[in-house]
C-alpha cells in the first residue's frame, strides 16, 4: 500500500515474499536485457560493454536491482531523505567512470531511461504473472521509477563532480605548460607537460598580451587550445595577462585582430609553438608603445620596435650623424633635418621632397646645397645613408 507523509511522497510496499524470490531469480536475466537495450538504444553505448568498463556498467545495473529488491523485502520507502545506500554509492561512481570515460550526462541520463523502461517491463510482467493486484502493481511501479529517479540523480552527481575535479587538474596543467612556454623551458619538458594537459600542439602560438578584463570575452571567440597566463610569474605588468593563440597566421591574423579591436591589446608574431617565448617578449616590449585602446600589431610595426630597442644608442646615434648640423641656430638646423629626412624617404626626387614638405622645389635645391657643403661626399656613402635613415627615422 502507499502512505503520505510530511518530507515527500513515501512510497511503502509489501511484496509476498515468494514474488520476492522470483524477482530475484530473474535479475541476471533482467539486467542483460536491460544492457542490451541500452546498447542498441543510445549510440553512446554501442560498444561499451566489452572489457572492464563493461565489467564496470554490468556490475553497476545488477547492484541497482538486487538494492531495489532490498527495498522491496523490507518494505521500505523511497524519500528524498533516505540516506546513501550501497547501490547509490554505486551509481554515484558510475557516473564518475562515465565522466573519465567522455560520455555525457545526457548520454547517461537516456541510458537510465532506457534501463527503467525494460526493467519495469520484466519485472511487472514477473508481477502480473504471480498474480499481484492492480493496486499493488501501481504501487510497485511507483517504487521502482522513484529508485530510478534516486540513482540517476546519484550518477548525475557523481559525473558533475568528476567533471569538476578532472577539470582543475587539467587547468593546473594546462596552467603549468603555459609558463614552461614562456620561461623557454627545454623541448622534451614542455612536450612531456602538453601531453600531460592532454593539448595537442598547434604549428604556431602568437602571443597576445591584453587587460586581465579582456581574458573572458575574447577567450570565447578564440581556438580552445588558446592558453593563458597571468602576473607575476612570467613577469607580465600589473593587470595584465598573456594569451597564446593556436595558429592563427596569414589569414587567421586578420580575424584575431577583428576580435582585439578596441582591447588595446598588443599582438605578437605567429612562432612555431615551442617559440612563442620570442612572440610574447617581442609583445611586452611594445607595451609601451601602444597608443588609447587601439590593438598594437607588432607585425606593422617592426621599425619602430627596432628603433624602440635600445633607446639610448637611437640618441647617440642621431647625435653622432647630425653632429654637422649642431653649430647652426636652431630654426635652420630644424630645417635642414626635415628636407635631410625627407631626401632619404623620397630618394632624392626634388618635387615630391617639396610637396612633402610644403616648399618650392628651389628651395628643397637650395637646402640640399647646404647640407651638401656640411656632409661632403659622405652623402654618398651608404653606411652614412643607413645611419642617417635610422636617426631620423
Amino acid at each position: 500500500m502507499s502512505e503520505g507523509g510530511t518530507g515527500g511522497t513515501v512510497t511503502r510496499l509489501t511484496l509476498d515474499p515468494r514474488l520476492l524470490d522470483l524477482l530475484r531469480r530473474r535479475l541476471p536475466e533482467v539486467a542483460t536485457h536491460t544492457i542490451n537495450a541500452v546498447t542498441e538504444e543510445v549510440p553512446s553505448y554501442a560498444g561499451a560493454f566489452g572489457g572492464p568498463m563493461g565489467d564496470t556498467i554490468e556490475n553497476a545495473v545488477q547492484m541497482a536491482l538486487a538494492g531495489f529488491l532490498r527495498l522491496a523485502a523490507r518494505g521500505r520507502t523511497t524519500d528524498p531523505g533516505t540516506p546513501n545506500s550501497p547501490a547509490l554509492e554505486g551509481a554515484y561512481a558510475l557516473g564518475r567512470c562515465e565522466a573519465r570515460s567522455g560520455r555525457s550526462a545526457d548520454a547517461l541520463l537516456s541510458a537510465y531511461r532506457v534501463g527503467a523502461r525494460v526493467a519495469w517491463r520484466e519485472l511487472a510482467e514477473t508481477a502480473v504473472e504471480a498474480g499481484v493486484p492492480a493496486d499493488m502493481l501501481a504501487s510497485f511501479a511507483e517504487l521502482v521509477f522513484a529508485y530510478i529517479d534516486e540513482l540517476s540523480a546519484a550518477s548525475v552527481a557523481g559525473h558533475a563532480d568528476e567533471l569538476e575535479t578532472t577539470g582543475r587538474v587539467r587547468q593546473g596543467y594546462l596552467e603549468r605548460l603555459a609558463l614552461g612556454l614562456l620561461r623557454g623551458d627545454p623541448a622534451d619538458a614542455v612536450v612531456a607537460a602538453a601531453e600531460r594537459a592532454d593539448w595537442p600542439p598547434p604549428k604556431t602560438l602568437t602571443a597576445v598580451v591584453l587587460a586581465n578584463a579582456q581574458v573572458r570575452p575574447v577567450l570565447g571567440l578564440l581556438d580552445p587550445r588558446t592558453l593563458t597566463a597571468v602576473g607575476e610569474p612570467v613577469g607580465l605588468p600589473d593587470g595584465l595577462s598573456v594569451l597564446m593563440i593556436p595558429d592563427v597566421d596569414g589569414r587567421g591574423r586578420t580575424r584575431l585582430l577583428r576580435i582585439l579591436t578596441g582591447r588595446a591589446a598588443v599582438a605578437g608574431p605567429a612562432r612555431p609553438w615551442l617559440a612563442v617565448g620570442a612572440s610574447y617578449e617581442r609583445a611586452i616590449r611594445a607595451l609601451d608603445l601602444r597608443t588609447g585602446e587601439a590593438t598594437y600589431d607588432t607585425e606593422d610595426h617592426l621599425a619602430d620596435l627596432i628603433l624602440a630597442a635600445d633607446v639610448d644608442a637611437v640618441t647617440d646615434l642621431r647625435t653622432r650623424v647630425l653632429e654637422p648640423l649642431a653649430s647652426l641656430r636652431p630654426a635652420t638646423r630644424q630645417k635642414l633635418a626635415e628636407t635631410l629626412r625627407a631626401w632619404l624617404l623620397y630618394q632624392g626626387r626634388r618635387d615630391d621632397i617639396a610637396a612633402a614638405l610644403f616648399v618650392h622645389p628651389q628651395t628643397v635645391r637650395y637646402r640640399m646645397g647646404q647640407l651638401r657643403e656640411l656632409y661632403g661626399d659622405r652623402l654618398d656613402d651608404p653606411a652614412t645613408i643607413r645611419d642617417l635613415t635610422l636617426a631620423l627615422a
